[in-house]
């Protein structure tokens, strides 16, 4: 018989009470408040708190984050932002910490328990790492397979071209379990656009995978990286299935050409994600939607070699990126909310999620009075249900 329960009194977006019945881990009806529940249904009253659907983190690392070891002070680039420097800081302090398993567990227990309940991580694929952390991430992956649902990128860290045998290897870890292949700046670390590509986008053809590269590049520059993308992205009908991650680009760019790219990434079905970052340029969230482009967010880094910041927490995130954007009326901030959920869900291809009959019962239940509120408060108490199932209560994981 299909486990079943009631969560009543729910204080969904829209401002309706409601009590959620929820059958087999989906929504299967949404009734008046105060419903009774029927024969054999457990009720949960959740006394007119806030209802939100599950946190989508569309973009973190979970092989590199040092979060809940001793403080590693950030060391800084030697003369300006530099990739292959960055990755190489990252690399010597890898070596002295704690086992890549156990941090990955720590920092996706970090977002769990305020909230996620989808994530998109990135793992690093290179001539010298070859496949541990996808062997390692993928382990922690299969762990939590109860309370939280991860897609893997195979992320070629070190370049493809640059790094002799990196191309066979992002091809042997979308066989070995990745759910996308990744790429970054083709221009200035490959120093070939159309290569680097040819092996992404080859690998997607061949394994019927998404993509979603990281792009720094800069200016025009970016900006036809991201025409490539695009352009590659409809002549293998891939519309849906592919983000740019950072993009910098579109925000350095004047507005006449942002615009012609935001109709053609539009058109192509091409998302794009951006935290919002402190020291870059970032793409515009509200031109960008607005011509129709799926602009969603992650955390990236949390704690670790390129960046000491981070929390986990993607209605912060969301609270970020409504600050910066300048989000002040409540259509505004309700937008910075979209990008970590339904925005999310919508560039990581999750057809089951939201607030709906039928899709997954995975919601977080806080103290709001709606989501303008939350975004700006960013309230701490939270509960967490992954198909219905408490998975985490006031910052702490509940044994499921």
């Amino acid at each position: 018989m299909a486990r079943a329960q009631l969560f009543d009194n729910a204080l969904l977006p829209d401002g309706s009470c409601v009590a959620l019945l929820v059958e087999d881990g989906r929504f299967a009806a949404f009734l008046p408040a105060g419903a009774a529940a029927p024969e054999g249904v457990e009720r949960v009253d959740l006394g007119g708190k806030l209802v939100l659907p599950g946190f989508v983190e569309g973009h973190i690392h979970l092989d590199t984050s040092f979060f809940g070891e001793p403080w590693k002070p950030h060391k800084p680039n030697t003369s300006g932002f530099s990739v292959r420097e960055r990755v190489r800081f990252q690399t010597e302090t890898i070596a002295t910490a704690d086992p890549m398993r156990e941090r990955a567990r720590r920092q996706l227990e970090l977002c769990l328990r305020q909230g996620t309940t989808t994530m998109r991580s990135h793992v690093m694929i290179d001539a010298e790492v070859k496949l541990s952390h996808l062997e390692a991430v993928a382990e922690v992956r299969a762990e939590y397979g109860d309370r939280i649902d991860i897609q893997l990128v195979a992320f070629p860290q070190s370049g493809i071209l640059t790094s002799p045998g990196t191309a066979e290897l992002l091809d042997a870890a979308v066989v070995a379990g990745c759910d996308l292949v990744g790429g970054l700046d083709p221009a200035t670390l490959d120093r070939d656009v159309e290569k680097h590509l040819d092996v992404v986008f080859g690998i997607a053809e061949k394994r019927g995978v998404g993509v979603d590269i990281h792009l720094h590049d800069g200016g025009t520059l970016g900006v036809y990286e991201i025409e490539q993308i695009c352009h590659r992205t409809r002549a293998l009908e891939l519309q849906g299935q592919v983000a740019v991650s950072h993009a910098y680009a579109l925000g350095q760019v004047d507005a006449g050409l942002l615009a012609r790219t935001a109709e053609l990434l539009a058109e192509s079905g091409v998302a794009i994600m951006t935290i919002a970052p402190p020291d870059h340029a970032f793409p515009p969230v509200a031109p960008l939607r607005a011509a129709g482009v799926t602009v969603f967010s992650g955390s990236d880094n949390i704690r670790d070699s390129w960046w000491p910041y981070g929390d986990g927490d993607m209605l912060r995130r969301a609270n970020v990126i409504g600050h910066r954007s300048a989000f002040f009326t409540d259509a505004q901030l309700a937008e910075a909310f979209d990008m970590v959920s339904a925005a999310g869900a919508k560039a990581l291809g999750l057809d089951d999620y939201g607030l709906v009959v039928g899709a997954k019962a995975d919601f977080a239940v806080l103290d709001a009075a709606h989501v303008p509120e939350a975004v700006v408060a960013v309230p701490s108490a939270r509960d967490v249900y992954k198909g219905g199932r408490l998975v985490a209560r006031n910052g702490a994981l509940v044994q499921v």
